[in-house]
């Protein structure tokens, strides 16, 4: 093995997932598990999670699934308990569960707006502090969660789903200031529009997507794994100094 793909090896490393039945949860198992690491794959849907195990193993990796509601108080904890047990520490926590449940500010409901802060803060926050005590432990880790653009600049209509973003981002950098110390590096990942189903649910119309890409230099949403890949960079050692950063791939959305 050349030392480019020692830095980037994942062997003898785990991995906890969550929500990583489809799209870029399902993408990053794949991703992590071809690098070497053993999967702990967290969601709701039985047969998407007979899904991720076959791909884990089909990389000759082991897969655990745990079948968790992450807009529950319970869940989050009990999710990241049972992968601990299995496998008696966790290295890698990528926070990927998530909704959009898309309004205008005027309409949204209250309902909505805590289901969406249930599921894109209050969980990230209850399975890493769940974990993070194995981590100082064993003086290392890695903490990715998974944000968004509209976590940095505001977008119409996502008024619930910006702010659980903008909050992701800013614990993130909060567990940066605590954990850091120990040798462990938590990063904020933060998509532009991903032709994910839910990306499709909310931007595959062309009269809404179609506006939405002329905003992007780029001209084009993205792919799974093109966030997979980025997960997988922060989630090895060749990363081992980048901490507490909100980290956009957008296609320079951002930068216009």
């Amino acid at each position: 093995m050349s030392n480019w793909e020692k830095r980037f090896s994942l062997a003898g490393r785990v991995a906890l997932v969550t929500g990583a039945t489809k799209g870029i949860g399902l993408e990053t198992c794949k991703v992590l598990a071809d690098a070497g690491a053993d999967i702990a794959a967290v969601g709701r849907d039985a047969a998407g999670l007979k899904e991720v195990e076959a791909a884990v193993a089909a990389a000759g990796r082991k897969c655990l699934t745990i079948s968790a509601d992450m807009a529950s108080t319970s869940d989050p904890v009990m999710a990241a308990e049972r992968a601990l047990k299995e496998f008696g520490t966790i290295d890698i926590l990528v926070n990927n569960a998530g909704v959009a449940l898309i309004d205008m500010l005027v309409d949204a409901t209250v309902d909505d707006w805590d289901k969406t802060m249930a599921v894109n803060l209050r969980a990230p926050f209850l399975v890493a502090r769940t974990v993070v005590p194995a981590m100082i432990r064993q003086k290392r880790g890695k903490i990715i969660n998974i944000s968004s653009q509209a976590g940095v600049v505001g977008l119409e209509a996502h008024g619930a789903y910006a702010a659980s973003k903008g909050g992701l981002n800013m614990l993130t950098k909060v567990m940066t200031v605590e954990w850091a110390k120990h040798n462990i590096q938590i990063n904020s990942v933060c998509p532009t529009v991903i032709l994910t189903p839910m990306g499709e649910q909310v931007w595959g119309d062309p009269a809404k997507g179609d506006p939405m890409k002329a905003k992007i230099p780029a001209a084009r949403f993205g792919k799974p794994v093109e966030v997979a890949d980025m997960v997988l960079f922060l989630a090895s050692s060749a990363s081992d100094l980048v901490n507490g950063q909100d980290i956009l791939i957008d296609g320079g959305y951002t930068a216009v």
